[in-house]
């Protein structure tokens, strides 16, 4: 079979699938690895090194797609702007497609309706479960360690404050107050390094156990009041909450936020639309000059003015709508990306055959198109209450 690795074209995006280490052990597996010229500049990974590996480099990327069987990418399928044709009418029927997908995100629908019709067999990285077995596989979590170091500093560099406490020869400047919402792993990153930058850290999530390994990292708990069977599922991701339980959470976080300087919003639902946290009101309620940074947005985002993919003043309130934070730490993210999506090749790879059990907890979790039809239960959800 014929692994393509094309060069990703989002604005911004640094990561590549695949590192010169990974395409010698596709090779040493016994599959064919193109690789799109310049894939993995951005990441500071070369060609020559692509090649040293193994792969045969290739100069059109409609070459690529025409003779792969299966591609993996970072980012969702989009429109290539030097081609001047979408990177789905490239790709052909019964191909594999491996990528973040975000199948249930509204802007994603009319993609991932486009996959189906053409008979593109699309699996998403972000439906990987959360249990033991998948771990190694699961680039959702790799790439929220990256999203919460590298969105604090974006933060940071956006506020117009010193974050410590400062004291200098006319006093002292008290430190700010940071607040995240959702402490996952990419929650719990960004606490940590928001501390590591001085900010006096607050933390809420619905989950007691997730609140607790915030509270660990020193921050303040806001409780949210949530009874904890309505917050915690299977593998310890949040839960969709009612509509009543939802009001009642943004009551409590409205006293709270504020008095906050940065809000750090990353509660995600597995394959669903992300809850809506952070009301307009709320955001008029903060002070002119803090900063909300919305890693949500790939699943539609925590907070109600998040612009995707754009940073946005509101109500004086800078807020970072970016989709693509990990691809701003390309090197790091790369490497740890490219080996999550070799681990789940090899997992699927049977005696050189692509194998869906469709029983399995992990191809249930990432099917998203097959046989011509949508098969992602958060995408089907999300499109019945959009549409």
């Amino acid at each position: 079979m014929v692994i393509g690795i094309p060069r990703e074209i989002m604005h911004g995006e640094g990561r590549v699938s695949a590192t010169p280490e990974t395409v010698k052990k596709m090779k040493d597996d016994g599959f064919k690895v193109l690789v799109e010229n310049n894939a993995g500049a951005g990441a500071f990974f070369a060609d020559a090194d692509y090649a040293a590996a193994g792969a045969e480099m290739v100069a059109d990327v409609a070459e690529l797609y025409k003779r792969a069987d299966i591609v993996l990418k970072v980012k969702e399928p989009l429109f290539n702007e030097e081609k001047g044709v979408h990177e789905i009418d490239m790709m052909h029927e019964g191909q594999y497609l491996i990528t973040f997908i975000h199948p249930a995100s509204p802007v994603n629908h009319e993609m991932v309706k486009k996959m189906a019709a053409k008979g593109i067999i699309g699996l998403t990285l972000d439906g990987v479960p959360r249990i033991s077995r998948a771990q190694n596989m699961d680039a959702l979590t790799s790439m929220s360690t990256c999203a919460g170091y590298k969105g604090i500093l974006i933060a940071a560099n956006d506020l117009t404050k010193f974050i410590p406490q400062i004291f200098c020869a006319v006093g002292m400047i008290k430190p700010i107050n940071a607040m995240v919402i959702g402490t996952g792993v990419a929650g719990l990153q960004a606490l940590a390094t928001a501390k590591r930058l001085g900010a006096i850290t607050y933390a809420a999530d619905i989950r007691p156990a997730a609140a607790e390994q915030a509270q660990s990292l020193g921050a303040k708990i806001v409780d949210l009041g949530v009874p904890a069977e309505k917050a915690m599922g299977e593998g310890g991701y949040a839960l969709a909450l009612d509509d009543e339980t939802l009001a009642h959470e943004r009551a409590v976080l409205a006293d709270v936020v504020k008095d906050m300087d940065i809000i750090f919003c990353s509660a995600l639902v597995p394959s669903k639309l992300a809850p809506v946290i952070l009301t307009e009101e709320m955001v008029k309620s903060m002070k002119p000059g803090s900063v909300i940074v919305d890693i949500s947005i790939d699943q539609g985002g925590n907070c109600a003015l998040t612009v995707p993919g754009e940073t946005a003043v509101k109500h004086g309130v800078t807020i970072e709508g970016i989709k693509n934070i990990p691809g701003m730490l390309p090197t790091s993210s790369t490497w740890m990306f490219a080996q999550n999506i070799y681990n789940l090749v090899k997992y699927l790879n049977k005696s050189g055959k692509f194998t869906l059990d469709r029983s399995d907890d992990i191809v249930k979790g990432i099917l998203t198109t097959i046989g011509g039809e949508i098969v992602h239960q958060g995408a089907l959800d999300a499109m019945k209450r959009v549409h």
